[in-house]
């Protein structure tokens, strides 16, 4: 996998918020100063194993406290352009050379022209417990199986959201609602993670298991609906400093 990725000549620029992605010291995002094809096709392969990848990116249980509907945090899988509260985010993509600076700040006398785009996209569902190593490459493995996959675009398509996800019209799948969940969705799809020697079984197995001894599922719905403050608070004073 790594040696393709290398034919492909593409310098991926990750981190747990956003992705950019340059070949040949140009960014690939934009394609005619629109989102590229390139770029819609890692947004699909990441999001095919999204459910999977909370078992990386939210490890503990206060996690998914963040992670209810109707705030701005993602609880759909799918993508979008203006909405927070969609799963992957397109920011604003600046297309032109001139560094955003400078046109907020028409005063300032230097002027510095950046050598590529600066458009990213952008992954909101992880957060401080992440183990950032399992993480990136979690989004690796998503971005190569887009990128690999004939039919990537037209997931892209179905995965998209130009309106307020939670109308009715609306069916898309959801992230897990705890560790236990995150945990059943790794299982699932494990063997997308062990191909080409990318994690070990071991620690997969170490994953799941973990996330399971949380014994979570349920959790959110049972402290949000009762309104016990008095849990919540517990809770997160046990959780808070998991790193």
């Amino acid at each position: 996998m790594l040696a393709t990725l290398l034919l492909l000549a593409i310098v991926a620029f990750l981190s747990i918020w956003a992705i950019q992605v340059q070949k040949d010291n140009e960014d690939v995002m934009i394609q005619d100063r629109k989102l590229s094809d390139v770029a819609k096709k890692m947004i699909a392969g990441i999001l095919e194993i999204s459910k999977s990848l909370s078992a990386f990116g939210n490890r503990i249980p206060i996690s998914y406290l963040r992670l209810v509907p109707h705030q701005e945090a993602p609880t759909n899988i799918c993508w979008g352009d203006r909405n927070r509260s969609v799963l992957i985010r397109v920011p604003l993509g600046w297309t032109i050379t001139r560094n955003m600076s400078d046109i907020a700040n028409e005063q300032q006398e230097s002027k510095y022209y950046a050598p590529v785009n600066k458009q990213t996209i952008e992954i909101r569902s992880a957060d401080n417990s992440a183990n950032i190593f399992m993480f990136l490459a979690g989004l690796m493995i998503g971005a190569y199986r887009g990128l690999t996959d004939d039919k990537a675009l037209e997931k892209a398509e179905e995965f998209y959201s130009d309106s307020n996800i939670f109308e009715r019209e609306h069916n898309f799948e959801q992230l897990p609602a705890s560790c236990v969940e995150a945990a059943e969705a790794l299982e699932e799809q494990r063997h997308i993670f062990e191909e080409n020697g990318v994690f070990s079984k071991k620690m997969l197995d170490m994953t799941i298991n973990k996330l399971k001894s949380f014994n979570d599922k349920g959790l959110s719905e049972m402290l949000y609906g009762n309104n016990n403050q008095e849990a919540l608070r517990k809770l997160v004073e046990k959780y808070i400093y998991c790193g």
